[in-house]
């Protein structure tokens, strides 16, 4: 399975990630959505490259001109609420595609918050079969939600590439999407991956909790 980290290369994303990381920039909420979205963007381009494209005849005003475009019939699907931005970003770019939506969240199963249940509420999607397609979920931490995301997107169709999206991973959510997703045919993309995961399974440095940084605390 390929691993793509952006943080890696010379880049405008390492520049994004450092202002989100930034304690003090965190304060601005329409800032770092705006930042969880140009990711998005960024990626999407990056994904672009890997799709399969044809020739195209367009009638211009003066004459036929001949373009190569994609081929890929695109779904874009995402984890509420943290993927919201990250989501738009992506449809910034593949603006003709598909949309699905899931709605995970993550509950803490022991007193001491060390143990994390995930729960799987709303599924919203297009039939997949044969498509790409495109999770777009700003923190892979365990790599749990990622997978239980998954399995309810193709309980309506099997895609024939998925594309992992995340703005930080780390090594134990990437191994453990390496185990439960198929190989032959997933990427995962990231914007940066990070030392651990702490007791309460944060990512560690990360950023915080990438809801309520978009959209405030939650009780």
């Amino acid at each position: 399975m390929k691993v793509i980290n952006f943080s890696d290369q010379n880049s405008i994303i390492n520049q994004y990630l450092a202002e989100m990381r930034d304690k003090d920039y965190q304060q601005n909420r329409l800032l770092f959505r705006n930042n969880i979205q140009r990711v998005g963007e960024m990626m999407a381009y990056e994904i672009s490259k890997t799709l399969d494209y044809q020739q195209k005849t367009v009638h211009t005003p003066l004459a036929d001109a001949e373009v190569i475009v994609p081929v890929d019939d695109v779904v874009v699907a995402t984890i509420f609420r943290a993927g919201l931005p990250f989501h738009t970003g992506f449809l910034n770019v593949f603006d003709h595609a598909g949309n699905a939506f899931v709605s995970a969240y993550r509950k803490y199963t022991d007193e001491e918050h060390t143990q994390v249940g995930i729960h799987i509420e709303y599924l919203a999607t297009p039939d997949l079969t044969g498509k790409t397609l495109i999770i777009a979920d700003p923190m892979l931490a365990t790599g749990g939600s990622m997978e239980l995301g998954w399995e309810a997107l193709v309980s309506k169709g099997r895609p024939k590439h998925v594309h992992v999206a995340c703005v930080i991973a780390t090594p134990e959510g990437v191994d453990y999407i390496k185990t439960h997703l198929p190989e032959e045919n997933t990427t995962i993309w990231c914007a940066a991956i990070d030392p651990g995961l702490n007791e309460h399974k944060y990512i560690v440095p990360g950023f915080g909790d990438a809801g309520d940084l978009c959209y405030g605390d939650k009780l």
